[in-house]
């Protein structure tokens, strides 16, 4: 447990380092980490505010993470609520105010909010101290609210949450709102960038690249700890894939509408255009200048070669969309990427934008049942895919499944 004067370097620090994550997503999962962490929180959960509603984003929970085996994530639906005085987390976003329970169990009929304890009977989990506090900017605009459940002590003993933790994670939220503001509007920029695309490509949703660019982040993370990366390096790498993946058809704009709203089967000739996004993509990122950039620009060059060398584009010069040197096909086509050659952000995408076009339902075809998607991934294995994170992925699954949901397509 840390002591008062390591809970402000903590938090002085962690700050400075929120606000260097881009990813709204991303960020609210390192926010409730990082807040169990300061009070020392068995479990909780994170709120969004949107449009007069709480959205369920994240919960976490040691205790029930502890039964599962190595490497896997507590899976919890995604929900809405609206913002009322009826519920804890409501009363403290419309209050701004702070609460600190003893036991929610005991919550007196003097006070409008409840403890709801469906969620104790449905996870067979018993909460008693509970944390709840807003997120609040510095124009004092409420953008989530947080709440960590059962404070423990050296023992691992559910206790009480000390009132002096009240300032320390107060000084935390405020830092954390005004992260999570900024994160807010990349994610909006993003999307007005995809949007452009969705004109052009009915596919091109901002509901399927949330979903890739999610897939994508839980993919990475469970290949990260498999290989024992640090946890700044998974954060740090988690979030520029989050957002590069979401950006990894945008050369689309550049494609003929004939060709992309067209509902049935390429021609050669079309397909054979159709097959220019990556590299038209790519040249968006020529000029690279972050990190962000350079992921990008791989992204959206390579997420269509495959593990067998007979993806597409190839080795090419993005300019003229010609072989490198070296790299011809006796027909004079570029060599596709091999294995490794191809990175592993790009392999990572690759994999997750075909299980969402088979996951999803298209003007030209149904969705495939889970079962069905999941035996292709496997059939595609060593072949189309990496092994090792088609391995990785069905193992995730459930998280996977969970995403899905987390954004619906439209109708």
């Amino acid at each position: 447990m840390l002591n008062e004067k390591q809970k402000l370097e903590e938090i002085i620090k962690l700050g400075d380092y929120m606000a260097h994550i881009n990813d709204i997503d991303v960020l609210m999962e390192k926010i409730l980490t990082e807040a169990r962490k300061l009070v020392n929180a068995d479990a909780g959960s994170i709120y969004q505010c949107e449009n007069g509603m709480l959205l369920f984003t994240y919960s976490q929970n040691d205790t029930k993470q502890k039964k599962l085996p190595p490497g896997k994530k507590l899976v919890y639906n995604t929900f809405k609520m609206p913002i009322n005085e009826s519920s804890i987390s409501g009363y403290v976003a419309v209050s701004g105010e702070i609460l600190n329970i003893e036991d929610a169990y005991k919550i007196g009929d003097d006070v409008p909010y409840g403890f709801q304890k469906d969620f104790d009977i449905k996870t067979k989990y018993k909460t008693t101290s509970m944390l709840t506090i807003p997120l609040k900017t510095s124009t004092n605009k409420t953008v989530g609210v947080l709440q960590l459940l059962n404070a423990q002590d050296e023992n691992n003993n559910v206790t009480t949450f000390k009132d002096n933790d009240i300032p320390i994670i107060k000084h935390f939220a405020n830092n954390a709102a005004v992260a999570l503001e900024k994160a807010a509007l990349t994610r909006t920029l993003i999307l007005r960038m995809i949007s452009m695309a969705e004109l052009r490509d009915p596919k091109e949703t901002g509901a399927h690249v949330n979903r890739v660019g999610a897939f994508s982040a839980e993919l990475y993370e469970a290949w990260a700890k498999k290989h024992n990366l640090t946890e700044y390096e998974i954060t740090h790498n988690k979030d520029t894939i989050r957002i590069a993946a979401m950006l990894h058809d945008v050369g689309k704009v550049a494609i003929s509408d004939t060709i992309l709203k067209k509902p049935g089967k390429f021609t050669d000739e079309e397909y054979a255009i159709m097959k220019q996004h990556p590299y038209l993509g790519a040249r968006l990122f020529s000029e690279r200048q972050s990190e962000l950039d350079e992921m990008s620009f791989d992204i959206c060059l390579n997420h269509h070669e495959r593990w067998d060398g007979f993806g597409y584009p190839g080795h090419i010069d993005i300019v003229t969309g010609l072989a490198l040197p070296g790299f011809a096909k006796e027909n004079g086509q570029p060599r596709g990427k091999k294995g490794e050659e191809t990175t592993l952000a790009a392999r990572i995408v690759g994999i997750c934008d075909v299980y969402d076009a088979l996951s999803c339902r298209r003007v030209y075809k149904s969705a495939w049942t889970q079962e069905d998607v999941v035996n292709e991934l496997k059939k595609s294995a060593g072949t189309q895919f990496d092994s090792e994170l088609i391995e990785i992925f069905v193992e995730i699954i459930e998280v996977i499944q969970s995403i899905l949901q987390k954004y619906p397509d439209t109708e």
